[in-house]
């Protein structure tokens, strides 16, 4: 052979070779995904080890605020899928994987995009071949912390293992079977080793995927706000935070103030988490009506999965943690701003047959909050203080596929 020749195939040789090398920080060449750039560190995330703030482990709200709890006290997380590294590494790649679509174009993190705080901006989600949901994309701050474990506005899902399955399986969002799934995901070159790590073997099944999409998204806990430097000031959420302005301590006493017209906007969104309440004795749902409409039409809410009339026009109740970076807002995503969601509560609360009872006053019509301009300003400011920016901007949450 030409030495030349020689020379230009060794040459050629040591390109590609180098190319799929590991650097000192990253796995890459690792993938067959559309993506296929799949980047890891050496050494996981760390997933399993989260270091909660004490305002999340203790209830430090006074004992007239009888309803409240620690949020650590709602943790949905199973016994048989605690959160580990290399399960949640696994859900990560999964959750951003796009081959997991019948195009191959959208992945789960398409509807919940980390820097919306896992939630989408636009009303209703694009599906894989350009059709929309159904509903608005709920953020996924914080599902950690919903009591019952139950997902989607109507809680159609038993648990977020139920619930990461579905929109693989909806014809409009993914357009995938389940066999499909398994299929696929065997076929990514990442998946022997990950499913190893995070199970003892390559073995890919329907409930391991679910089980490792569920722990990295019960991973996607955020307790770095603005609102959480302050907590950590002081020893009670209802006093003011040293590092607050004047209107933000202002939105804060309001959204706690048991002095209202009507009950507190803590009242719903509860614990330091600000999710739904714990689930009531006898009760089969922590979903409310929140007075959208005066009767429900199209859209029945939680009763389309139990069938109990007095459901009907019920939903879940979100958790307001990076609420700010979460518009449009409602199951429907009918208000654009903050400031109609307040102006709903203030003057707009419409007296469906299931209204939740705390919101009537005692001739059985809907209360009215009356804000000021300046108590609405003063609210809208609290809940900016909600924002983490460490978390819609952490590298162990984002696309691995970048």
């Amino acid at each position: 052979m030409n030495y030349k020749v020689l020379t230009f195939l060794v040459t050629i040789f040591l390109l590609i070779l180098s190319s799929c090398e590991k650097d000192e920080k990253t796995q890459t060449c690792d993938s067959d995904s559309s993506n296929n750039n799949l980047s890891l560190p050496e050494e996981s995330f760390d997933y399993e080890n989260t270091e909660f703030p004490n305002h999340f482990l203790i209830n430090d709200y006074p004992a007239n605020f009888g309803f409240q709890y620690a949020a650590i006290e709602s943790d949905n997380t199973p016994l048989d899928n605690p959160i580990t590294n290399a399960g949640a590494t696994l859900g990560r790649v999964l959750f951003y994987e796009k081959e997991l679509s019948a195009n191959g174009t959208i992945s789960c993190s398409s509807c919940h995009i980390q820097e919306k705080g896992f939630s989408d901006d636009a009303l209703l989600s694009l599906g894989f071949d350009g059709g929309t949901t159904r509903r608005h994309s709920m953020g996924l701050t914080n599902a950690r912390f919903y009591e019952t474990g139950k997902f989607f506005w109507d809680e159609r899902a038993e648990s977020l293992e139920d619930q990461v399955l579905m929109p693989f399986q909806d014809p409009v969002e993914m357009g995938m079977t389940l066999d499909q799934i398994v299929q696929t995901v065997s076929d990514q070159s990442y998946s022997a080793t990950l499913f190893e790590n995070a199970f003892g073997d390559n073995i890919v099944t329907s409930d391991r995927i679910a089980k490792a999409l569920a722990q990295f998204v019960r991973s996607l806990v955020s307790f770095n706000s603005k609102y959480d430097q302050g907590r950590t000031m002081v020893n009670s959420p209802i006093v003011d935070f040293p590092n607050f302005t004047l209107e933000e301590n202002l939105g804060k006493q309001i959204f706690n103030s048991q002095n209202l017209a009507a009950p507190s906007c803590n009242s719903c969104h509860l614990s330091e988490a600000f999710t739904a309440p714990l689930l009531a004795t006898n009760a089969t749902t922590s979903g409310t009506n929140n007075g959208l409409d005066l009767f429900s039409t199209d859209d029945l809410g939680i009763s389309e999965t139990t069938g109990i009339n007095g459901h009907t026009g019920k939903f879940k109740v979100p958790s307001l943690r990076n609420v700010a970076l979460r518009p449009p807002f409602m199951h429907d995503g009918r208000f654009s701003t903050l400031e109609e969601v307040i102006n709903h509560y203030s003057t707009g609360i419409q007296n469906h047959p299931t209204l939740q009872p705390f919101l009537l006053d005692d001739s059985d019509n809907p209360v009215n909050y009356d804000f000021s301009e300046n108590e609405k300003a003063a609210l809208v400011a609290f809940l900016n203080t909600l924002t983490d920016e460490e978390f819609i901007t952490n590298e162990k949450f984002s696309d691995p596929f970048q």
